[in-house]
């Protein structure tokens, strides 16, 4: 943890704990440095399959599978989380269309799985990472939170699959939900800390900075319906 951060103590006067699903990766990393410069000891429960253990810098790394029931219930049985944040899951448009049981089984299942596992221990607390895809083709732009979820792709239908599960754990269960639906995500820390790393590179922004700087192909636009040359 960064001097001058304000140690957020949980009940029994320990610091407050958030697991931290996928902490590993892009957009998990960067939120498990921000938990610690905000108080908080940032868990990150991540089977290593895209992210970087190296990246795991301001809390313990927990190497484990959503989809592994056990090893879930050995990580909130030993960190006690008071929260979740829930990055872990497939999350290729392009590889849903011909993987689409693969991204049920892990966005849908495993999102269930660390559902239950919150149940099991007390923690009622999560932060879900949905998705832009969720809304499919917008009727007007920009689109707003409230526009129609009509998704148009396997990863999409995934995580709109998962949202309606929390909404009803919330309605069942009395859980705290907050759901973040966004675009792309591109950049590093404003310190240097962290970066991108995809090997190959498939995210749009580092493929445009790449072919703009010479240091890859030409950047390839799909579809038939943009005034591109």
């Amino acid at each position: 943890m960064r001097p001058g951060a304000h140690d957020r103590a949980s009940p029994t006067g320990s610091m407050e704990t958030v697991l931290v699903t996928g902490g590993a990766g892009f957009i998990g990393s960067h939120t498990c440095k921000a938990l610690a410069e905000a108080g908080f000891l940032p868990v990150a429960f991540d089977d290593l399959s895209k992210g970087q253990a190296e990246f795991v810098r301001w809390g313990p790394l927990v190497q484990g599978d959503i989809l592994n029931v056990a090893a879930l219930d050995a990580a909130f049985a030993q960190h006690r989380p008071s929260a979740v944040i829930h990055f872990a899951a497939l999350a290729y448009v392009g590889q849903s269309m011909s993987q689409p049981l693969a991204y049920y089984h892990v966005n849908v299942a495993g999102l269930i799985n660390v559902v239950e596992a919150m149940l099991r221990h007390g923690t009622k607390t999560i932060v879900f990472s949905s998705s832009c895809a969720t809304y499919g083709i917008p009727d007007a732009l920009p689109i707003a939170e409230s526009a129609p979820q009509r998704p148009i792709n396997p990863y999409g239908r995934s995580k709109l699959a998962g949202e309606q599960i929390l909404a009803d754990a919330l309605a069942a269960e009395g859980l705290r939900v907050a759901v973040l639906r966004y675009f792309n995500a591109a950049g590093a820390d404003p310190n240097g800390d962290l970066a991108e790393r995809h090997d190959p590179e498939t995210h749009l922004i580092p493929l445009a900075i790449d072919a703009a700087t010479g240091d890859g192909p030409p950047l390839s636009i799909f579809g038939t319906d943009y005034p591109t040359g």
